[in-house]
């Protein structure tokens, strides 16, 4: 594990703001899961989308790890670094004829989650193999904007039209080959896991789909955010998982394989973001800490209202004070944290916001043009991979070379 001193270390060597990975963290996490969940035939599929930092991709592609890509981009790059096709599942939502026919390409199985591009397939591709998304009827997730089960989500076909999905894909001759169901992520109760579970397992008959080889039932696994929040007894879940698969396969009369596709739970507590303070202002009843970063470079406060701790690396036995961290972005809302207390933050003291490594960075932007940290993996206690961070001139090159004049 990465300590404080490492931390602070690490910003004087590389600046702020700078995004630091732990990488043997993220490659227990990914160990973890066959420790938790001991079926036989388990594959771990990482949601890519939660960090694409190339050196971690490595790391997992080394430990055996496949992947869950959600654009062409997310797949060429899984290609790219050396993950086999074989390793990668395409789950993209409202896709384009020409990422379709992109990804088809590179032989990727792909996971269709709407009743029209299964026609569109079956009338396309007769005989491909696919992947079905069920909407799994079970809503949950740490924040309404990532539960991506029920009436109110855009994500899956309803279980109810299983038998019209079936049909569709017998007519077009497509093998259905998986079957696919996400509840949300950061799920709060470990039955909406089990329940999601036997949803789909309820419709994944023999008569419907004969061709079956695996099931995957999504990711969202959470993790602890704040300081005196629990973790999940995943070992005691893990056992009920196997259960209700053992006997599911047990009725079909062969063993499937089991899938999951985890993202923060292999990556978030991973990450720091490290900025530096450079002002402190007393506004009446506020005391106001603004770092050299902003909401564009770990926009999940303000987004979901997440909730991130903060270390303040240089004055770890200060005082205890309250104050908002806030970014260097103009806009109000641009808060790390509200109302926090924390050992007195001096200007030029440098802050460790946690649990940076999932959704951060892969969310980020250039608001403001103000470009994005810079990255550092770290892993058997040297740096492995730095991204340095594009110059504001860089940037705005980037942007002129792209304008065409008409």
């Amino acid at each position: 594990m990465i300590d404080h001193q490492q931390l602070l270390k690490l910003a004087g060597s590389y600046g702020t703001p700078l995004f630091v990975y732990d990488g043997d963290l993220v490659v227990e996490r990914y160990r973890d899961l066959f420790k938790f969940i001991t079926w036989p035939r388990l594959s771990i599929h990482y949601a890519l989308k939660a960090n694409y930092n190339p050196a971690l991709l490595r790391l997992l592609r080394d430990a055996g790890c496949g992947i869950d890509a959600v654009s062409p981009g997310e797949v060429e790059l899984a290609l790219r670094l050396g993950f086999p096709r074989e390793r990668i599942i395409y789950t993209a939502n409202n896709m384009t004829d020409a990422e379709f026919e992109r990804v088809f390409a590179t032989g990727v199985v792909m996971n269709i989650g709407s009743l029209s591009r299964l026609a569109k397939a079956a009338e396309q591709h007769p005989g491909m193999p696919i992947c079905l998304r069920f909407n799994p009827d079970v809503c949950d997730g740490d924040n309404e904007k990532t539960m991506t089960g029920g009436d109110l989500t855009k994500f899956g076909i309803l279980l109810d039209d299983a038998d019209r999905a079936a049909e569709l894909a017998r007519r077009g001759g497509l093998r259905v080959i998986g079957l696919h169901e996400h509840t949300g992520s950061g799920l709060q109760h470990t039955e909406s896991v089990f329940r999601s579970m036997r949803n789909l397992m309820a419709i994944a008959t023999p008569e419907r789909f004969p061709d079956l080889e695996f099931m995957d039932f999504g990711g969202g696994f959470k993790v602890p955010y704040r300081p005196d929040e629990k973790r999940v007894d995943y070992m005691e879940m893990g056992r009920e998982i196997g259960t209700l698969f053992a006997e599911f396969c047990q009725s079909r009369g062969r063993e499937l394989e089991m899938r999951f596709e985890p993202g923060k739970y292999l990556v978030a507590e991973a990450g720091w973001l490290l900025t530096e303070v450079n002002t402190i202002k007393h506004n009446r009843s506020r005391v106001i800490a603004g770092c050299d970063s902003g909401f564009p470079q770990l926009i999940r406060p303000v987004l979901y209202g997440a909730y991130h701790q903060i270390f303040n690396l240089s004055n770890p036995d200060g005082p205890l004070r309250c104050y908002d961290v806030c970014g260097n972005i103009c806009e109000t809302g641009d808060r790390f944290a509200e109302q926090r207390e924390l050992p007195e933050i001096r200007e030029y003291d440098i802050l460790a916001i946690a649990n940076a490594g999932a959704y951060c960075h892969s969310m980020g932007g250039v608001y403001n043009l103000r470009t994005m940290p810079g990255e550092v993996v770290v892993a058997d206690g040297r740096v492995i991979s730095c991204i340095r961070r594009e110059s504001d001139t860089g940037l705005i090159d980037r942007i002129v070379s792209r304008e065409r004049m008409l």
